[in-house]
This record gives C-alpha cells, structure tokens and sequence, in this order.
C-alpha cells in the first residue's frame, strides 16, 4: 500500500466513521417514550449506541494521528522502536502506529 492509497483509505474511514459518530449521536438526543416498559428497552439500547460511539470517537483520533503521521514523513514506522511496521500489517490496520513486536 503506498502512502496515497493510504491516505485515501483513512480519509474514506474517516468520513464512513463521521457520518455514524453524527447518526448515533442524533439518535441519542432523541427523547425516548413514555412508556416505562418501552423506556427501559431503550435504555439498552443508548448504552449500546455510547458504546459504539465511544469506540468510533477513538478510531477517528487514530486515524487523524495516522494522516498526521502521513504529512510529516514518519507513517509506516513504529512509534515505540522506530522499525519499519509491516505493509501487511498496515493493509488490516492502516491507523496502527506499533509494529507487531511491539504492539504484542
């Protein structure tokens, strides 16, 4: 994957993830029903939709960290020792800033 490709797929992310941090955060202002029954069901479900939302928030600042490291000439290399990260590696993670060694 070379830094282009790169780079366009994180911004792709980026936008994907944006677009559902916006939607859960939407549906989460939603007033919920009246009904206790139906209320507490959906308590469930907002825990859940916080959940997710929390887990998208943090893969977002990963890969705004993963363009930054893109623009400033260090993306590919691991950010405890220093090592090339493996291309592989980079493909299932793109955001990863630790080489496997490390990160293990």
């Amino acid at each position: 994957m070379d830094l282009e490709e790169a780079k366009r797929s994180l911004e792709e992310r980026l936008s994907m993830l944006g677009v559902r941090v916006s939607r859960i955060e939407s549906d989460l202002r939603n007033p919920g029903s009246r009904d206790w029954t139906d209320r507490a069901s959906e308590k469930e479900n907002e825990e859940v939709l916080e959940k997710l939302n929390a887990s998208e928030r943090v893969e977002i600042e990963q890969i705004r960290a993963a363009l930054v490291r893109i623009r400033q000439g260090n993306y590919g290399e691991c950010m405890q020792c220093g090592d090339p990260i493996a291309p592989k590696r980079l493909e299932v993670l793109p955001y990863t800033n630790t080489c496997i060694e490390c990160a293990s």
